[in-house]
C-alpha cells in the first residue's frame, strides 16, 4: 500500500511540474529564442569587425615540431643495449648512463619558459608597445617586463610526446602572421641554445674537427709558401747552410703538420659516418607556417551553449515565479513572510 501510495505521489509530481513549464511556455521559448538570437549575433558582428576592435576576433595557432633524443650522443646505442640484457650495473661500472631520464626534453621545455627567452620574444616583437597599441586606454603595468612574461606564457605553449619524441611549441594570436614569426624565432631560438650548450656531443667535436681542420690547413699552405720563398732566394746568396737548416725545419714541421692534417681529417670522416648512423639531440622536423584555419573562438559552440542557458535560465525562473504565485496564495505562508503567527487570536483585556 505504501509503494502504491509512493508512486502516485511521484506521478502528481511529475505533473506539477509538466504542469508548470507549460504554464510558463510562452516564456520558456521566449527566452530561449532571445538567448540565440543574442548569441548568433554577437558571433556575426564580432565575425564582421576588423580584429583591432572586435571583442570576439579570430585567432590563429601555428606549429613547430622538433625531434628531441633523450639517449646521449655516444652511448645511447650501447646503454639501451645493456639495458635490456639486464647488465645495467656493468654499464654503471663503464661510465655508460643507462637512466631513462629526458634531459634533453626537460631542457627544451624548462628553455621555452625560461626568462631569458620570455624576454627575448618580448624585445625582438616588441610585444610591450604591441600590447599598449592594442589597448591604448588601459593603465600601464607597474611591472611591465613581469607582466609581459606572464601574457605571453598564456598564449606560448609547448609539450613533449614520450612516445614519438616530439617536441611541439604553439602561439596564438590574432595575426596568423605575427604568430608564424613568433614560432619560428623560438625554434631558432632553442636550436641556438642547445649548440651554445653543446648537449648534443658529436655536432660539438664536429665543429671543432672542422676548425682545427681549416687552422691546419691554412698552417700548410703557410709552410709551403715560406718553403718556395727559401728555395727562389737560395740562388741569390752565399749563406747557403743556413737556408738549408731552414728549409730542413720548415719541412719537419710541414710534414708534422701534414700527419696533424691527416689524423683530425681521418677522425672528422669517421664522426660523420656515425652522426648519419645516430639521430641528432634536436631536430627541426617542421617549422611554423602560416595558419590558413583559426584555431578558434567557436562560435556555433558558443551559440549551443548560450541558447541551452537561456532554456535552463527560463526554466528555473519558471519554477520560481510558479513557487512565487504559489506562496501568495497561501495566507499561512504569507503570514509567516510577514512575521505574524497564523492563527494566532487578539486577547481582549
Amino acid at each position: 500500500m505504501a509503494n502504491t501510495y509512493n508512486q502516485e505521489e511521484s506521478e502528481i509530481s511529475l505533473l506539477d511540474l509538466a504542469g508548470v513549464l507549460w504554464k510558463r511556455r510562452v516564456m520558456i521559448i521566449v527566452i530561449t529564442v532571445v538567448s540565440a538570437v543574442i548569441a548568433v549575433t554577437v558571433s556575426v558582428i564580432s565575425l564582421v569587425l576588423p580584429p583591432e576592435t572586435s571583442f570576439l576576433p579570430n585567432q590563429y595557432t601555428p606549429q613547430a615540431n622538433m625531434l628531441i633524443n633523450n639517449t646521449s650522443s655516444g652511448g645511447g646505442g650501447l646503454s639501451s643495449m645493456l639495458s635490456t640484457s639486464g647488465l645495467g650495473g656493468l654499464a654503471s661500472l663503464a661510465g655508460v648512463n643507462v637512466s631513462s631520464g629526458s634531459t634533453s626534453s626537460g631542457l627544451a621545455i624548462y628553455l621555452i619558459s625560461s626568462n631569458s627567452l620570455l624576454d627575448a620574444v618580448v624585445d625582438e616583437f616588441g610585444l610591450l608597445e604591441r600590447n599598449q597599441k592594442a589597448s591604448p586606454r588601459k593603465k600601464p603595468p607597474q611591472s611591465p617586463r613581469a607582466e609581459s612574461r606572464k601574457a605571453l606564457k598564456k598564449i606560448l605553449n609547448a609539450s613533449f610526446d614520450d612516445k614519438s619524441g616530439v617536441f611541439s611549441i604553439e602561439f596564438t594570436d590574432t595575426d596568423p602572421v605575427f604568430a608564424q614569426e613568433v614560432v619560428n624565432y623560438c625554434v631558432n631560438y632553442l636550436e641556438r641554445r642547445f649548440n651554445e650548450l653543446g648537449v648534443d656531443k658529436n655536432a660539438v667535436e664536429k665543429k671543432n674537427l672542422e676548425a682545427n681542420i681549416d687552422n691546419t690547413y691554412r698552417e700548410i699552405l703557410r709552410l709551403e709558401e715560406e718553403s718556395h720563398r727559401l728555395e727562389r732566394t737560395v740562388s741569390g746568396t752565399t749563406n747557403i747552410p743556413a737556408i738549408t737548416m731552414e728549409m730542413g725545419r720548415l719541412e719537419m714541421e710541414l710534414e708534422a703538420q701534414r700527419e696533424v692534417y691527416k689524423q683530425i681529417k681521418t677522425r672528422y670522416e669517421l664522426l660523420k659516418i656515425t652522426m648519419a648512423s645516430e639521430m641528432p639531440v634536436f631536430q627541426v622536423l617542421e617549422r611554423a607556417e602560416i595558419p590558413d584555419q583559426k584555431s578558434g573562438p567557436s562560435r556555433g559552440l558558443l551559440c549551443i551553449i548560450v541558447t541551452m542557458a537561456g532554456g535552463f535560465l527560463s526554466v528555473f525562473l519558471a519554477f520560481v515565479m510558479n513557487a512565487v504565485s504559489t506562496i501568495r496564495q497561501d495566507p499561512e505562508a504569507m503570514a509567516k513572510l510577514s512575521g505574524k503567527q497564523p492563527g494566532a487570536r487578539k486577547t481582549k483585556r
